[in-house]
């Protein structure tokens, strides 16, 4: 995996295969008007009033990815601010919705919900027609130049097919989906084998009868989780303060997370 990190402050972690940055650049502004959530209910003024209700009819189908995305053509020559963000993000989160629908209809989901700027978390580049990245910088359309910090090389004859901007309460991460034709040889089974079972109060049990302890990661920070979660209850919701408490216990939820990927990392490679 590739860590990115555009900032000077801030240490990004390797959490999944891909590639991560944490981007500092104003972008995430422009990628708020990408998000064409279906919200027939939706009003301009805090009540419905008699000229402006249902954006469709209660009888018609539901907008589909062609239909949203003419509608997204005509939505640009009215608002010139959409034209700031890249068309192909703004053509994957249709796609994004569209899959929300069918996944209602056919899955039984609940209906989409309207994403707003703390919800809208990540948008995708789906392709690239020169190598966007050169030493510490990748090019992203529309954004430009921004600095990164890569975790690892990128291994040689691999090509980058897409970016994924991931907003996470410690920073802005981008993931890179790489492509490469390798002809993964099929390795028999060798070696001595080992069951391994996972427990609540162990964190796992070996057939040969070695025990690790769970770490409870959560038990060493419920503490000031608690103290957070007390203190943002009494914030009035919309507040700047409100916003700032719910950060830090995000933040924290980050480093929790964070600390028990790192210690599966850890803890594996001695069973392999």
């Amino acid at each position: 995996m590739i860590c990115l990190d555009g900032t000077s402050k801030g240490t990004s972690h390797v959490l999944r295969s891909g590639v991560k940055g944490n981007f500092h650049a104003p972008f995430w502004r422009e990628v708020g008007e990408s998000n064409f959530s279906y919200s027939p209910n939706k009003c301009a003024i805090n009540y419905c009033s008699l000229q402006q209700e249902y954006i469709i009819s209660a009888d018609a189908p539901y907008p589909n990815y062609n239909v949203q995305a003419a509608n997204l053509t005509k939505a640009k020559k009215t608002n010139p601010e959409i034209k700031k963000v890249n068309a192909q993000v703004l053509q994957q989160v249709l796609k994004t919705l569209e899959r929300a629908f069918n996944s209602m209809k056919e899955k039984g989901y609940g209906f989409p919900r309207f994403k707003n700027k703390y919800r809208m978390r990540s948008f995708v580049f789906p392709q690239f027609k020169t190598n966007p990245i050169s030493n510490d910088w990748i090019k992203l359309p529309q954004i430009g130049l921004v600095r990164m910090r890569l975790s690892r090389p990128i291994p040689e004859g691999f090509k980058l097919k897409q970016v994924r901007v991931v907003r996470r309460a410690s920073g802005y991460f981008a993931m890179l989906s790489l492509q490469s034709n390798v002809n993964i040889p099929d390795t028999p089974a060798s070696g001595y084998p080992l069951g391994i079972d996972i427990g609540l109060d162990k964190f796992l049990a070996t057939s040969d009868g070695e025990l690790i302890e769970r770490p409870k990661f959560l038990a060493q920070l419920h503490g000031e989780l608690k103290l957070l979660q007390r203190r943002f209850k009494s914030k009035k919701p919309g507040s700047v303060n409100r916003h700032k408490l719910n950060q830090k216990s995000s933040r924290i939820h980050q480093k929790i997370s964070d600390t028990r990927k790192d210690f599966h990392a850890l803890t594996s490679p001695s069973f392999v």
